[in-house]
């Protein structure tokens, strides 16, 4: 079963609950979804870090219930 656009965004905040998250459903399929993510949690931090933080925060979500994630994350600016 797909993962809901609300459910992805509740996962989201509750891993980075000072981040701005913008969600798109990319497909209107609940299964390929887009996310923009600034938090604080991401400075000084590599992309490939910054995304590992995200999956984590999905609790291994990411390939069963929630099928493809585009991750567009970043620390606030300065």
């Amino acid at each position: 079963m797909p993962m809901s656009q609300t459910d992805l965004e509740a996962a989201l905040h509750e891993g980075f609950p000072d981040a701005q998250i913008e969600v798109t459903d990319l497909a209107g399929d609940g299964d390929h979804y887009r996310a923009r993510i600034v938090s604080a949690a991401f400075a000084g931090m590599p992309r490939v870090k910054q995304h590992q933080l995200v999956y984590a925060a999905l609790k291994g979500r990411m390939g069963g219930e929630l099928h493809a994630l585009a991750l567009e994350t970043s620390a606030p600016a300065a």
